[in-house]
């Protein structure tokens, strides 16, 4: 049914206050599937113990969605390229261009995923506004045939991803303030969810401590200054002896935090990271003077 009032009628603001009053109902609606985005974190954590990888695999504004989340996991988890990937219909071409034909494209899908060797160690999330999209449901049923752990992420909750998926996120936003404009609210909801997936997985596997991003790679000054503030932050110690510290041991944060909070040499601090998986709270619990 056409507003009462069209878009095309109202003012900027009253635009930007429709949008908005749209917009502020995506954390509700995803905070419902809360228990479902806990479930497929622990998925994707046993995935990642196995040696596997996390795959987004989506069409159109889902792609390039999954493509953007998979990109920030190494400059913010220092985590190799290849351990989150995002897939988009079209490849590169697709990122900057509109080539949304692919999405009814069964045969790219399963070539796409044939060309990163997906194996059952890793585990396939398929996200699709509609939960429709046939490249997008081939792809899942591909990983399925692998034994890979896969997960939807759709924004309906008459998307038929639901029925292939071992775990569906469902986060149904209802209509677009522009019809079909998934761009919108369904892209908010999606990279939302996302988000989650990826940073509460990177948590459980100890790439942060407290609130830090401790697997930060120094590669430039700017990383380098950004090391010496998170081991402040870490351990409070002055600067003299952070900087002494991180040079030492070529600017390992965790290393750093390790041996400032313990006093252990640096040789012994990462032997205890290796035994605790790179997790500097439990090296801390289990450290004896």
């Amino acid at each position: 049914m056409i507003e009462e009032k069209k878009l095309d009628d109202l003012s900027t603001l009253e635009i930007l206050k429709r949008i908005n009053d749209e917009d502020k109902k995506i954390a509700y609606l995803v905070e419902i599937q809360l228990e479902k985005i806990s479930k497929a974190v622990d998925l994707i954590v046993e995935s990642f113990e196995m040696g596997g990888r996390l795959i987004y695999v989506g069409s159109g504004t889902s792609g390039k969605l999954a493509v953007i989340d998979a990109s920030e996991c190494p400059p913010t988890f220092g985590v190799e390229d290849s351990m989150v990937q995002g897939i988009i219909s079209g490849g590169n071409e697709a990122l900057g261009g509109w080539l949304e034909h692919t999405e009814d494209d069964e045969g790219l899908a399963l070539n796409d995923l044939k060309a990163i060797n997906l194996t059952k160690n890793d585990i396939l999330v398929g996200i699709s506004a509609s939960g429709n999209t046939p490249y997008v449901k081939k792809a899942v049923c591909y990983g399925k045939e692998l034994q890979c752990k896969t997960i939807g992420v759709m924004c309906s909750n008459k998307g038929s991803l639901k029925d292939i998926c071992d775990l569906t996120i469902s986060v149904d936003v209802g209509q677009e303030i522009i019809l079909g404009s998934t761009r919108m609210k369904a892209g908010t909801a999606q990279k939302m969810v996302l988000n989650m997936l990826s940073t509460t997985s990177m948590i459980k596997l100890g790439k942060t401590y407290l609130n830090l991003m401790v697997n930060v790679k120094p590669i430039n000054k700017k990383l380098q200054n950004r090391v010496k503030e998170i081991v402040s932050l870490a351990t409070a110690a002055d600067l003299n002896t952070i900087e002494a510290t991180l040079n030492k041991c070529s600017f390992d944060p965790k290393v750093a935090i390790v041996v400032i909070e313990t006093g252990m040499p640096i040789e012994e601090a990462e032997l205890m990271l290796q035994r605790y998986n790179g997790k500097i709270a439990k090296v801390l619990q289990n450290y004896k003077k």
